[in-house]
């Protein structure tokens, strides 16, 4: 069996002069840099169109299940390409903090910055761009017309537009098209930008053997393309308004649970479908990713449905999913896809048989072995217990850096890693570096580590807090901090404990 490593790196987090990390120089250093380090993934949060506003600019809280993150389109490409001036990038203002992303900024001048763009940029002549649009038409229209209208509502949610668009009815949809032909030709023509820039991403990635790894949110945004498109799909009512929302019971991140607010599917019609919404997602993502995350497996087996007017997650109840009908489907459709799920949280017997028939490698988190209360031999999370089939994180997204979670431990906790480790003598400020060694000697078939714990950045550098909004998805890297030395010690552990990839030409 082959083992690999790679880095979780937010495509957000890169650094760039124009206030957020995007498909320009600095994306393709660092493929640069994860090749001189031996890794084999590149890990990064979903590319999706993320809302502005109360959704705190989550990628989990998306305006399509399918469109990309204008934000991610390379100004200096398009500078290039004639159709901006670097005068007219370098005079904004996207922000003063090169390790936090400015999102009110952003909001209030990349998208105008870009429309300048899109209108020198003759783009209905190109016969390219005229290909990508027919291509793309099943979820590309209805997206479009969703994100002008949004923008003539004066960035409304779509359940307070009138009646007739809200509801999506056809002649409402036809009077749109025509009235906002230009805004909608332009959310098309940023989706085709955003596409052609991250192809060229990916294609240089692969040309240098390093594989990306994307994510897929299980739910979609209750403010998006999808629910207002295909309200079918979800547990709407006639005012399509959801009648359950998403959310998760309580557990270490929230006393209360977490109400997220997505609504939740109807899980018979996408049955009785053949789960064709579900097979286009995933087949879709796949022209995105070389392996697909899933977020949040275990609502698969079963999910978390509270009522949509609840004041806590407390008031919520589980419901049966698809189970494996849908993987079934999936692999009937699609054949053997390279697939990752996220099973983390409280695991149930019904998850770990859909984890176990899936035969898809499910997530080890590191930081969830330290618990006082469970120190025996059955914690899923401490190495000795770890199956091959299985993907170790020092932490994700979602946990504090590896740096910044040790340092806040109690004495009882930090005493229960060194014994573990046997290690009473390393430093506390050097022992992110002995537990990612720990995650990369470990039996488990990949090993991923969070770029913030390869560079041994604290809290500050944290990405999201759960059940929290305001601060969160802002980190980014300072330019310079990935240095040659940090590739070459990263290379070392990677070639001491067998996961290097040697399809880089790295040699021994």
């Amino acid at each position: 069996m082959n083992r690999y490593a790679g880095v979780l790196m937010p495509i957000s987090s890169l650094p760039s002069r124009y206030g957020i990390g995007c498909f320009d120089k600095a994306a393709y250093e660092f493929v640069d840099w994860l090749e001189r380090a031996g890794q084999r993934y590149w890990q990064i949060l979903p590319l999706a169109a993320t809302a502005f506003g109360d959704s705190d600019n989550s990628p989990y809280q998306a305006y399509s299940a399918f469109a990309g993150n204008p934000y991610f389109i390379s100004l200096d490409t398009l500078v290039e390409e004639g159709t901006l001036t670097r005068e007219e990038c370098d005079e904004l203002d996207f922000g003063t903090d090169p390790e936090q992303v400015d999102y009110e900024k952003l909001h209030e001048h990349r998208l105008r910055l870009l429309y300048k763009a899109y209108r020198r940029s003759r783009i209905s002549e190109d016969p390219e761009y005229r290909c990508f649009i027919q291509t793309n038409g099943w979820w590309l229209s209805d997206y479009a017309l969703f994100m002008a209208l949004k923008a003539f509502f004066g960035g409304l949610p779509y359940h307070r537009w009138p009646q007739d668009i809200k509801l999506h009815w056809g002649f409402a949809v036809d009077y749109y098209h025509r009235e906002l032909y230009y805004q909608v030709e332009f959310q098309k023509y940023l989706q085709y930008q955003f596409a052609r820039q991250w192809k060229a991403l990916k294609a240089y990635a692969n040309s240098r053997h390093i594989r990306i790894v994307g994510d897929i949110p299980i739910y979609v945004s209750p403010d998006g393309a999808d629910v207002w498109a295909r309200p079918e799909l979800f547990q709407l009512d006639e005012n399509h308004e959801p009648t359950a929302i998403a959310g998760c019971p309580p557990d270490a991140f929230a006393a209360d649970g977490q109400i997220w607010g997505n609504p939740l599917y109807r899980w018979d019609y996408h049955r009785a479908t053949g789960y064709d919404w579900w097979c286009s997602r995933i087949w879709h993502s796949f022209q995105l990713y070389d392996v697909v995350r899933i977020d949040h497996f275990r609502g698969f087996d079963e999910y978390f449905s509270i009522p949509r007017d609840a004041a806590t997650a407390l008031a919520g109840h589980w419901e049966k999913g698809p189970g494996m009908e849908l993987f079934h489907t999936v692999r009937y459709r699609q054949g053997d896809v390279q697939v990752i799920v996220e099973d983390l949280g409280t695991m149930t017997e019904g998850v770990r048989r859909l984890v176990a028939e899936s035969g898809y490698p499910n997530m080890k988190v590191l930081q969830f072995a330290v618990d006082p209360a469970d120190i025996g031999a059955a914690n899923d999370y401490w190495p000795h217990n770890y199956g091959t089939n299985c993907v170790v994180y020092t932490g994700t997204h979602d946990n504090d850096t590896l740096a910044g979670w040790y340092a806040g431990l109690d004495p009882v906790s930090k005493k229960l890693v060194r014994d573990y480790l046997g290690d009473y003598y390393t430093p506390d400020s050097r022992m992110h570096q002995v537990l990612i060694c720990l995650a990369m000697r470990s039996v488990a078939k990949d090993c991923i580590i969070p770029i913030q714990d390869c560079l041994g950045l604290g809290s500050q550098a944290r990405i999201n807090t759960p059940g929290t909004v305001g601060s969160n998805w802002r980190w980014r890297m300072k330019d310079g901090m990935l240095t040659g030395e940090l590739a070459q010690t990263l290379r070392e552990i990677t070639r001491q404990t067998g996961r290097l990839n040697w399809e880089t030409g790295c040699g021994r």
